[in-house]
């Protein structure tokens, strides 16, 4: 569903994704982990088409981003860190306004505003000013928006930062609810959401992927935070290591 080669972004000297190949089997949710700054976020931003790659291929749903840009972007649902949500409206009203922004017509809008109003739990805040929403209900909002068009892969940056622990829980619920019928990337700080609902991880840091396995092969040894301490404290002594200590000193491709 989602396929991924040898993809690069490069901002002047700095090497922010090097060179990185995965790919997700439809109707897998997959954690993407990684610390600050290790590239997760951009490399998502290039699979929605939020930017371009300096380099690479991308597949989504059969489609190249390359050359069909536009049936990609109809192809994924995508929750950035922050959604992108109009304060001065109702709910129902900006979700039927998405939904016809995604090219759906008046009638199916609002079929569809029904379906994602009742998927996120959202049907006694449907009349409520964005504004008025408390953190947990805008991201809800949030991720009623990605789901809008009923894509087949969903894009989730970050989807519980900044929520108390029920929130986390009604969020992750909802999310898990989503397997099988998408493929989902999940990107996220909170390890145990990804031990909860995520049948495979991959971990990057600066840049370059440093696990792709099962959750089951990855934890075989230990759970996940003591495996993911380990992988990035292993790739952190490697990169002191390299003479000129860090991507700013990396060659292009």
């Amino acid at each position: 569903m989602i396929e991924v080669e040898h993809l690069w972004k490069i901002y002047g000297d700095f090497v922010a994704v090097k060179d990185i190949s995965f790919q997700v089997k439809q109707g897998e949710i997959t954690g993407f982990l990684g610390p600050n700054g290790a590239g997760k976020t951009t490399t998502m931003r290039v699979l929605t088409g939020f930017m371009p790659a300096s380099r690479g291929k991308v597949k989504v749903a059969g489609f190249d981003l390359t050359k069909d840009s536009m049936a990609v972007r109809r192809s994924i649902g995508y929750l950035p860190e922050q959604p992108p949500l109009y304060l001065d409206m109702n709910v129902e009203e900006y979700l039927i306004f998405v939904a016809r922004i995604k090219g759906l017509d008046k009638k199916k809008a609002r079929e569809s505003a029904e379906r994602v109003i009742e998927t996120c739990g959202l049907t006694e805040m449907r009349r409520r000013l964005i504004g008025k929403l408390s953190r947990g209900y805008r991201q809800r909002t949030g991720l009623a928006q990605a789901l809008i068009h009923d894509p087949p892969v969903l894009i989730l940056d970050e989807p519980t930062v900044g929520l108390d622990p029920r929130q986390i829980s009604e969020i992750r619920n909802l999310i898990h609810n989503l397997a099988g019928g998408h493929t989902v990337i999940l990107s996220t700080h909170v390890l145990s959401e990804v031990t909860l609902i995520c049948q495979r991880v991959i971990i990057i840091n600066r840049g370059e992927i440093r696990a792709d396995d099962s959750l089951e092969n990855l934890t075989r040894d230990g759970d996940l935070e003591r495996q993911f301490l380990r992988i990035i404290g292993d790739a952190e002594r490697e990169h002191a290591e390299e003479p000129g200590h860090g991507a700013a000193g990396e060659a292009r491709p």
